[in-house]
């Protein structure tokens, strides 16, 4: 029978690996025609490469994810990235064009 620390490490490992991988599959996904991104995407993509940094510490004998692993920074492009994809902050779409309309003709 396996000791219980031994089969959560292995779990732990087993969902870092597949972390890994989603995030891979998000960040091939992201990417679109002509340079540009996909912004919903782009976002799940960092939201999911924050959670294998925070897995990897419970994962034995597993490598570092392969980008960086700072939390802070992590973090900060999920918040960029979920801005993108809300179109709220910076990304917004620009208000209306509000127009003066003004009544020529005297009134009757």
């Amino acid at each position: 029978m396996n000791e219980p620390t031994t089969v959560h490490g292995r779990e732990h490992a087993m969902m870092y690996a597949e972390l890994l991988d989603t995030a891979a599959r998000l960040d091939t996904l992201r990417r679109l025609e002509g340079s540009a991104v996909d912004p919903h995407v782009g976002a799940a993509m960092h939201a999911v490469r924050f959670a294998a940094t925070i897995m990897w510490p419970t994962a034995p004998h597993m490598p570092p994810p392969g980008y960086r692993q700072d939390s802070e920074g992590i973090l900060e492009l999920i918040a960029h990235w979920r801005e993108a994809a809300l179109e709220i902050g910076e990304f917004a779409p620009p208000p209306p064009t509000l127009r003066l309309v003004s009544d020529t003709a005297s009134p009757a």
